[in-house]
């Protein structure tokens, strides 16, 4: 059974930095493009980023372009979203999630992911 468990959300000031994790367990993620997205009150979730879990590649939406950075390390299962310079507007529960898509189609809606984490609250006061 897949497994998503995201961690290290919280409380940060506006510029702040923050580091959420995600363990993937249950299976071989090998071909697997693992996504981050978010969701704040009264909004639909949206795509943050993606990385390739048998490659170099990923994605960002533009919104948090040259703030976010997705890395993975395979020997852990892990898959890190470092997100620096916070904003008010990155307020949101933020979702771990697994395709079984390839990066090459570039898995950027949330219908295409097929596992997803419980989610980890980010609130950014300014």
């Amino acid at each position: 059974q897949v497994q998503l468990v995201e961690s290290g959300g919280g409380l940060v000031q506006a510029g702040g930095s923050l580091r959420l994790a995600c363990a993937a367990s249950g299976r071989t993620f090998s071909g697997y493009t693992m996504g981050w997205f978010r969701q704040a009150p009264g909004k639909e979730r949206e795509f943050v980023a993606f990385v390739s879990w048998s490659g170099p590649h990923t994605n960002y939406a533009d919104s948090v372009k040259g703030r976010f950075t997705i890395s993975k390390d395979n020997a852990k299962n892990s898959v890190y979203l470092q997100m620096n310079s916070l904003e008010p507007e990155d307020t949101a529960v933020y979702y771990c999630a697994a395709t079984a898509r390839s990066s090459y189609y570039r898995p950027r809606g949330r219908y295409e992911y097929d596992y997803w984490g419980q989610g980890t609250q980010v609130t950014v006061s300014s």
